[in-house]
């Protein structure tokens, strides 16, 4: 084999070793619409998770500023140490409740930093079904300055 061909080669075989191959994701809104309609937390959690009920727990981190000059962009950062199925990120400041959920693997990091919308100031909860089938969450406030997410 020559040079030229074994480089080919061998970046063909880099390129693959950094693409997961259990790659799988859930289209939730066509899974539990219901979630995406929901206006209140607790109605998107119970359409998600099938419980009303969470245990609130220290294994969950979210950090979001106190204060944010415009809703447009709100950064969001939150990870997890459980051992989680999904993942979910919801907030009380707009209409519908449900922002984001997360399908999980033992080889992800489970650290996650997102920017949402937000037409007011509210809160902000994750939610982590844990393989264990418990459902835990934190949650944080935040304040938006007038005019929310046109601002």
């Amino acid at each position: 084999m020559n040079r030229r061909n074994f480089l080919t080669f061998a970046g063909s075989l880099i390129a693959l070793s950094v693409v997961p191959m259990n790659l799988r994701a859930s289209d939730y809104r066509k899974l539990k619409p219901q979630v995406w309609e929901a206006h209140t937390i607790d109605d998107a959690t119970k359409a998600l998770y099938g419980v009303k009920d969470v245990i609130e727990t220290d294994k969950i981190k979210i950090k979001v500023p106190k204060i944010n000059s415009s809703g447009a962009a709100v950064p969001v950062k939150f990870e997890t140490s459980l051992d989680a199925k999904t993942v979910a990120l919801f907030q009380d400041a707009n209409p519908e409740s449900a922002v984001a959920v997360y399908e999980t693997n033992k080889y992800d990091l489970q650290k996650y930093d997102v920017k949402i919308k937000m037409a007011e100031s509210g809160t902000i909860m994750v939610l982590v079904e844990a393989k264990d089938g418990k459902i835990y969450m934190t949650k944080a406030t935040t304040e938006v300055a007038a005019g929310g997410c046109e601002g």
